[in-house]
């Protein structure tokens, strides 16, 4: 289980509780309690997926079940063994790639060998492109938490071209009727999703200097 993955819960569009997993669905235990027929959201916020938990039994039952749910069992799975040709220990996997001449021209004079320098030039790329990666994730994910908790109020589909555009205050401006908590929530979704992309672009910057 992500230790900085957070999640948030509603309760109809009131905000029940945001924070980590076992502060979520503790928080929203505690209001089940009191109102067993509360109609509960749960997203998880780094993605927008909306997760569904059971809260039958005590607190602590309910704490326990966490570590077999499908959603955290199916990200904390073990790699499968590798089979075939390559190095096994080091999950080195063998496979045929196609290049033009001068590519394998310039993998044969680095000092590191061919295998070596495409490991590390995948290596940087996959880094470079992390950020931008998880700036996107972050703005999709608040499309999909707009898309549930406001699909139907006025101005959507105005609000979700906004948020694609990175437009925060036109987006301002059509959410302004919405229910607060919604809007609020939806305008942090929306400015960690800024914030990522400008993470994003400084580090491209600093990788071409």
């Amino acid at each position: 289980m992500k230790t900085d993955t957070t999640f948030t819960a509603f309760a109809g569009c009131c905000l029940v509780a945001s924070g980590s997993i076992n502060e979520t669905v503790l928080r929203v235990k505690q209001l089940l309690d009191q109102e067993e027929f509360a109609e509960i959201l749960i997203f998880e916020d780094q993605s927008g997926q909306q997760i569904d938990f059971d809260f039958r039994g005590t607190p602590d039952e309910v704490l326990h079940r966490l570590t077999s749910h499908p959603h955290f069992a199916s990200a904390a799975a073990a790699p499968k063994p590798r089979t075939g040709p390559g190095r096994p220990k080091l999950g080195v996997v063998c496979r045929e790639i196609s290049l033009l001449p001068r590519h394998w021209e310039w993998l044969e004079r680095q000092p590191s060998g061919i295998s070596a320098s495409l490991r590390r030039q995948t290596e940087e790329a996959m880094k470079r492109g992390a950020g931008k990666e998880h700036a996107r994730l972050a703005r999709e994910a608040a499309g999909k938490f707009m898309w549930t908790m406001a699909g139907n109020l006025p101005g959507f589909e105005e609000a979700s071209r906004a948020l694609y555009a990175a437009d925060r205050p036109r987006l301002e401006g059509i959410v302004r009727t919405w229910p607060e908590d919604v809007r609020n929530h939806l305008v942090r979704l929306f400015d960690e999703s800024v914030r990522l992309e400008k993470e994003a672009a400084s580090s491209d910057r600093d990788g071409l200097k």
